[in-house]
């Protein structure tokens, strides 16, 4: 292994292995019932082996991979582990709840002969549970893995480093978005994300909790340059430093977020993805030569696991799955059912929108996620440098082929938030982001000018894309020059062409806006008085304001 390479893995390891130290996860071989079964099997497979012939003992075989015991003499039952061969995937999972969906469908970890994707595709499927990404890489790298898992946000540093991508690591499948597994929590005194500025916040480095902490700042107008980072290795560390007396403020996973805000008297949970809806987001990727070679396995395999996301959303079916995903990990099934509740397991419509296969989709994408953080972690000095193009990273022959056939209201793509009209303390509500943009209007005009409209693509409409289920306060503001009440009018005015806009454009939810037409009467700090004609520039502005739910 060159040594940049072991370098980035270490670096990479933040978002994925601090899940099982989070959720408690203990080695399946030891601590689960399916542990104790393999036990039986391989016992029984050596009592067995001393009776048998050469040539049985020869067809008896154990994968290292995921600690199976396949038999000859049971390989014509239904219930048999499949030997991991050509016709075998083998997948490296961590512990999260989004990957419960394939479990279920493959009845187990283990390939075995009665999982679907076997019965139905022929594929055999091998799940492991690998929370260190030093082991994962490298074992990718050997071949040992065919697939391998990671967040769209962070497949960049899997890209960028030449050492990496001369494998030609490709994604070919959006498995979740993150819905409350990812919190900012602060302490007393701060009340919004522009609170943020110059305080002190844990965070892992580099992870997805970068991820949020950055599109958290751009929301308030504000850059990772604003705040003091105070680098953690991993999100439980960073949960631990907010208990002490000197961070204000760290980016957690959950329950962390519950139970360090109970620890710090005062302290609060200031966002999470269940507002910042669509901004983590699992995927997983294999080599380009692997997946060309195994087609119609990786084909088998994005159906199957579809199948099993379709499925699940009948509640009746997610016991099942919390029992494999319980096994896998060594945990409750409660506890298991708990992972399952933070994500939202993505349907074959939701990955055509998220590859970009969908030329009607204005919602955020895999792209914009990518190329966001490509830049980002230049500028944080995480990466040497900006990764490749997106669509030279991913792989949608699978999804494209499986168009044809999920077909249905089963798998068509998330819709968006629908909500409710706001109610009119809406228009006071406190604000957890602010972002003062300037959108020039002419002298007494509303309408938006194709200059102001490209100031909205490049100033929110993506902050708006990723807190796919907060309010957003479109608040007018004037200067003092004119009458008041026309000011008033004329801020109403401006502020509903801005909502118009990003309804017509992006296909948003009439009532996720609130229009709030401020005239004269908030002017920026220091410029009460409009003394001068810079003051009197800030003051014309249009705020953005983050409603939580």
């Amino acid at each position: 292994m060159a040594r940049r390479l072991t370098t980035f893995s270490k670096l990479l390891i933040t978002f994925l292995i601090l899940a099982s130290i989070f959720f408690g996860g203990k080695w399946v071989l030891d601590n689960t019932g399916i542990g104790q079964t393999i036990k039986d099997q391989t016992q029984q497979a050596q009592e067995g082996a001393s009776s048998s012939t050469t040539n049985n003992s020869n067809n008896n075989s154990t994968s290292t991979n995921s600690g199976s015991t396949s038999s000859s003499n049971t390989s014509g039952s239904s219930n048999a582990s499949a030997e991991v061969d050509e016709n075998t995937l083998r997948v490296q999972l961590v512990s999260w709840g989004g990957y419960a969906p394939g479990l279920y469908f493959n009845e187990g970890a283990q390939a075995n002969l009665r999982s679907r994707f076997y019965k139905e595709y022929g594929v055999k499927v091998d799940f492991k549970l690998e929370n260190d990404l030093i082991n994962a890489m490298n074992a990718w790298i050997a071949d040992e893995y065919d697939v391998i898992v990671q967040t769209a946000d962070a497949f960049p540093l899997y890209t960028a480093p030449d050492d990496i991508n001369a494998y030609k690591p490709k994604a070919f499948i959006q498995v979740d978005w993150s819905r409350g597994g990812d919190a900012i929590i602060v302490k007393r005194g701060i009340n919004s994300v522009n609170d943020l500025k110059g305080k002190k916040i844990a965070v892992a480095v580099p992870s997805p909790a970068q991820t949020l902490l950055i599109t958290s700042l751009e929301a308030a107008g504000m850059s990772y340059s604003d705040v003091s980072v105070v680098k953690t290795s991993d999100n439980l560390k960073a949960a631990e430093l907010f208990r002490s007396g000197d961070i204000d403020a760290a980016v957690v996973w959950s329950p962390d977020d519950q139970l360090a805000t109970r620890d710090v008297p005062g302290s609060k949970i200031l966002l999470t993805t269940v507002d910042q809806s669509h901004v983590i987001a699992d995927i997983m990727l294999a080599k380009e030569d692997v997946i060309n070679k195994k087609r119609k396995l990786f084909q088998g395999f994005y159906e199957g696991w579809m199948k099993g996301v379709s499925e699940l959303n009948n509640p009746s079916n997610q016991k099942k799955a919390a029992k494999y995903l319980a096994e896998l990990n060594g945990v409750s099934v409660d506890d298991a059912l708990g992972m399952m509740s933070v994500v939202k397991w993505t349907s074959h419509g939701d990955n055509m929108n998220f590859f970009g296969l969908n030329a009607n989709y204005k919602g955020q994408k895999g792209q914009d996620l990518y190329s966001k953080m490509a830049g980002n972690f230049v500028k944080t000095g995480d990466a040497e440098k900006v990764a490749p193009n997106w669509r030279t990273v991913i792989n949608t022959s699978s999804i494209m082929a499986a168009d044809s056939k999920l077909k249905g209201a089963l798998y068509k793509a998330e819709k968006s938030k629908v909500f409710t009209p706001a109610s009119p303390k809406a228009k006071t509500a406190p604000a957890v982001a602010m972002k003062p943009v300037k959108i020039n209007f002419e002298t007494g005009a509303f309408r938006l000018s194709e200059n102001a409209k490209t100031i909205i693509d490049l100033e929110f409409a993506d902050v708006a894309k990723a807190f796919g289920n907060a309010r957003i306060r479109v608040e007018g503001n004037t200067d003092n020059v004119g009458n008041r009440a026309n000011n008033m009018t004329l801020s109403q005015k401006r502020a509903q062409s801005v909502v118009d806009y990003l309804k017509g454009q992006y296909g948003m939810d009439t009532n996720k806006f609130i229009v709030v037409g401020n005239g004269p009467d908030k002017p920026v700090k220091g410029c009460e008085t409009n003394a001068t004609s810079s003051c009197k520039a800030k003051n014309r502005r249009t705020e953005f304001q983050l409603i939580a739910n």
